[in-house]
């Protein structure tokens, strides 16, 4: 008996110890405390009001699941509707995909969120239709979005725009009763709107100044809703590396960066029916060099000397404009994006850096925009407009991109 003491001992220890890994076990397997450790009401309200979001997910299906019987849900009320584009698309023979445009458009009045959230709802287009399942609510509005590029002048329309500078924004006192100002959302833009004869008034007084210059005047013939682009860039070079020469004389060799600057405009009309109001997309980027800060670098020679250089870093001064505005037709709207990077840069400095004195900065500018509504070209032009030569072979933006 004496002799079976140590092996009970033995076997209750183990017993011991099989017990106790069963409760880590249990305890380890237990499932999270409630909030997933996050603290009390911070959990999503999505989390809160779906009850099923407690439970163990399924296991994710990469084929994705048919559900309804290959049929599309309709807990809404949405309905499948086509629209007829062939009156809108046949006379754009020279665009490739016009139905884009529609498309645009149509996202710009009722916003993405419309077709990436509850209810479901899809669109698609072709040239010479356009396919909508969505309530009967967004259809009312895509119906009058189509209704504009369909029952709308076929004719290109003239769209006539005029950049200009101003180097200070004092031209504003005698301006001021000459227009109506209009709200802006982009920060820094003011815009107002005007009689055509008052926008004459104040163009004749802009030109009086010295401190004015006109830089660029232009008629856009532009088919209804479609875009239109102008650009003027060029590339200022600089030294941007240097690095070991491969033949290993010279022991280094520069390498050279280019930055484009200039102004690049994107211009996209839709006009009611009759021609009355229209709207208008624009995006407008202006990019300046503003200088180039030099770095001296000095780097070892084989020989315990030194080879001095230097490397530049570009200072970009740059505004954005992307805002949609809608005016009568028989009105101009005159935009001003504040006193920023000068959409073309002067031939030099100023005499004896007078801009330090006077509060002026060579390169700044009142920027000043006026798009006026001309009517047809058929109507409005003896020869063909003469759009301005983009400097740059990179396009202002991708197919899918910036648009909205």
């Amino acid at each position: 008996m004496e002799s079976m003491r140590p092996i009970l001992i033995a076997g209750a220890f183990c017993a011991t110890l099989v017990a106790t890994s069963h409760v880590n076990v249990a305890d380890a397997q237990a499932p999270p405390p409630q909030g997933m450790g996050l603290p009390a009401g911070s959990t999503p309200p999505s989390l809160q009001q779906n009850p099923a979001a407690s439970q163990p997910a399924a296991r994710p299906q990469p084929n994705g699941q048919v559900t309804g019987g290959g049929e599309l849900p309709r807990n809404a009320g949405q309905e499948h509707r086509v629209y007829d584009l062939t009156a809108y698309t046949r006379y754009l023979t020279q665009h490739d995909r016009p139905e884009q445009a529609v498309i645009d458009w149509i996202l710009r009045e009722t916003g993405t969120d419309v077709w990436f959230t509850e209810p479901f709802g899809f669109m698609s287009a072709t040239r010479d239709q356009l396919s909508v399942y969505h309530t009967p609510e967004v259809h009312q509005v895509v119906a009058g979005i189509v209704d504009r590029f369909i029952a709308g002048d076929i004719q290109p329309q003239v769209l006539h725009l005029r950049l200009m500078t101003v180097g200070n924004p004092n031209w504003r006192a005698r301006a001021h009763m000459l227009m109506t100002h209009v709200p802006v959302d982009s920060p820094g833009v003011q815009a107002w709107l005007l009689s055509k004869e008052n926008a004459a008034v104040v163009l004749n007084m802009l030109r009086q100044r010295t401190d004015a210059r006109e830089v660029q005047g232009v008629d856009l013939p532009i088919f209804n809703g479609q875009t239109e682009k102008l650009s003027r860039t060029r590339g200022r070079n600089y030294v941007r590396n240097v690095r070991e020469s491969p033949q290993g004389w010279p022991p280094y060799e520069p390498e050279t960066g280019e930055v484009q600057e200039g102004y690049r405009l994107s211009l996209s009309p839709l006009l009611t029916t009759n021609n009355s109001v229209i709207d208008v997309m624009i995006k407008a980027e202006i990019d300046q060099v503003d200088k180039f800060n030099h770095v001296d670098l000095e780097l070892p020679l084989r020989n315990q000397q030194v080879h001095r250089t230097r490397i530049d870093v570009p200072q970009v001064v740059s505004w954005r404009l992307h805002e949609r505005f809608r005016w009568e037709s028989d009105k101009v709207l005159l935009l001003s994006c504040g006193v920023v990077a000068s959409p073309e840069r002067p031939g030099g400095s100023s005499f004896m850096n007078l801009d330090m004195l006077t509060g002026n900065t060579s390169g700044r500018a009142d920027a000043l925009m006026f798009v006026e509504f001309r009517g047809r070209a058929s109507e409005n032009l003896t020869t063909n407009p003469i759009a301005p030569r983009t400097a740059t072979a990179v396009p202002f933006d991708a197919p899918h991109r910036g648009r909205y």
